[in-house]
């Protein structure tokens, strides 16, 4: 999947006039991208038009538009795009009180790692999470993680064919299988991959 370049950015004023028609379709786009697993956590696959539209309200937010601040952006968000043999996720822990929340993200300490996907009865793949940065400690996980699962290429294979996708958690404190995934949402997966 091609990575974006500062060719593929709209400038701030061209983005403000378009923003709320992109915002719209990213919206939709993201719907059949977002996966709940379990109450409590949210996958989110990123791909193209999502970090596009990440990178293009991050510029917007901080009123970036020298050319050193957006080859910043594009070097932090480009790895988030996936590779053709990957899929990036951004794996979100919501628990809306506070006080719940943080018990929580005491409690789910490792979660990221627990994280997998299963093709067909293939074997699981489990996540390699975090891997630009440490989001946990020994107190507490975060509530965000980026994740990245690498597929063999008779996964990949399948997965175009219609195999059916699975996708979990098996951490002690929180145990939550999706699957299959809806085929809509397995097919717009399959698109990210070569």
């Amino acid at each position: 999947m091609k990575k974006l370049t500062r060719k593929d950015l709209l400038s701030l004023e061209q983005y403000a006039a378009e923003r709320a028609r992109l915002r719209s379709e990213v919206i939709a786009h993201k719907q059949i991208r977002n996966v709940q697993v379990g109450p409590n956590m949210t996958w989110c696959f990123e791909d193209y038009t999502t970090i596009r539209y990440q990178v293009q309200e991050m510029l917007r937010a901080e009123r970036i538009f020298e050319s050193d601040g957006i080859q910043g952006e594009l070097d932090a968000y480009n790895p988030l795009i996936p590779d053709g043999s990957n899929w990036k996720v951004t794996l979100l822990l919501e628990f809306p009180d506070p006080n719940e929340r943080r018990a929580a993200l005491e409690n789910l300490i490792g979660v990221e790692d627990r994280c997998w996907i299963r093709v067909s009865e293939m074997e699981r793949i489990f996540a390699i999470a975090d891997e630009d940065m440490e989001r946990a400690n020994d107190e507490k996980t975060s509530a965000v993680h980026f994740l990245r699962f690498e597929l063999s290429p008779s996964m990949v294979e399948a997965l175009k064919s219609g195999a059916p996708l699975s996708i979990g958690v098996d951490h002690d404190k929180y145990r939550h299988l999706l699957g299959p995934v809806p085929a809509s949402v397995r097919d717009s997966l399959s698109l990210d991959l070569a």
